[in-house]
């Protein structure tokens, strides 16, 4: 694939569309987590350069790793080695920025959480079509940009093209978070700690200890330490901070039900 730069046919241009660009990132973060990074990151560049060049490069070559290393000191903005979504939106030229629309209007993990419980109204951990056109709108909107209704579209089902993995018409939380910047997309810190269903009926039973259907703040707290703790990962007090607010986020009234923590914790909501 890396050897055939014609099969991303979108780096030339000098403007590119909304689906162009998620079809370039799509064509580069093969493996889906978010970044393009490694083997992914120097096809990328490579790809990049014969687009603007007009010819072969050798990325064996120290001239070329030369370049690659003074290309990432520019865009790489939070020097991690690696290129996440927001940054190839500033790499690439694109038509309309949705991407810092979207940014501009989250804010933050929290921000973002608050908005998902705004927009999933049936509670069912999805955000259907109809409802993330809605989203789209408001966040444009809120970004003071002009678009029409043929535009509102075509961010709606470009959206739905690139994070809809199964093809149902309707995003996961974890898909649509990926829209976030990667720094801020605190879903990502959970992926090798999902559980399944009898594994979280187990765990939510534990820290229920009432029963009364939902745990509070402070349960949250030891639930995610000790999460943590089984699963050797490291857990500041920042970062636990961060987590327990865009987690309870999704809560009512400082109640966190199962339906609003599954879709966190497990690897499919429970319909």
């Amino acid at each position: 694939m890396a050897n055939k730069p014609q099969q991303v046919p979108y780096l030339h241009l000098a403007e590119l569309t909304a689906s162009q660009f998620l079809e370039i990132w799509k064509h580069f973060d093969t493996d889906g987590n978010g970044y393009i990074e490694g083997k992914e990151l120097e096809n990328f560049f490579r790809e990049l350069e014969v687009a603007r060049r007009g010819s072969g490069v050798d990325p064996t070559n120290v001239t070329f790793r030369e370049k690659m290393k003074e290309f990432m000191q520019k865009f790489d903005k939070n020097k991690d080695g690696r290129i996440e979504m927001s940054e190839l939106a500033q790499i690439l030229p694109t038509e309309e920025n949705f991407l810092l629309c979207f940014r501009q209007y989250v804010g933050s993990s929290t921000e973002f959480m608050a908005a998902w419980r705004r927009y999933d109204t049936d509670r069912s951990g999805y955000i259907e079509a109809n409802e993330l056109k809605g989203f789209l709108s408001d966040l444009l909107k809120k970004a003071n940009r002009h678009y029409d209704d043929q535009k509102l579209h075509e961010y709606t089902q470009t959206i739905l093209r690139m994070f809809d993995l199964n093809g149902d018409g309707k995003l996961g939380l974890s898909e649509m978070a990926r829209l976030l910047p990667v720094q801020e997309n605190f879903l990502l810190k959970f992926q090798g700690m999902k559980m399944n269903t009898e594994q979280f009926n187990a765990i939510f039973k534990f820290y229920d200890k009432d029963g009364n259907g939902y745990i509070d703040e402070q349960e949250l707290d030891a639930l995610l330490r000790d999460l943590h703790t089984k699963n050797k990962k490291d857990l500041d007090s920042s970062s636990l901070a961060g987590y327990k607010q865009s987690i309870m986020a999704l809560s009512d009234g400082g109640k966190l039900y199962r339906a609003e923590l599954e879709i966190v914790l497990c690897r499919e909501p429970m319909l």
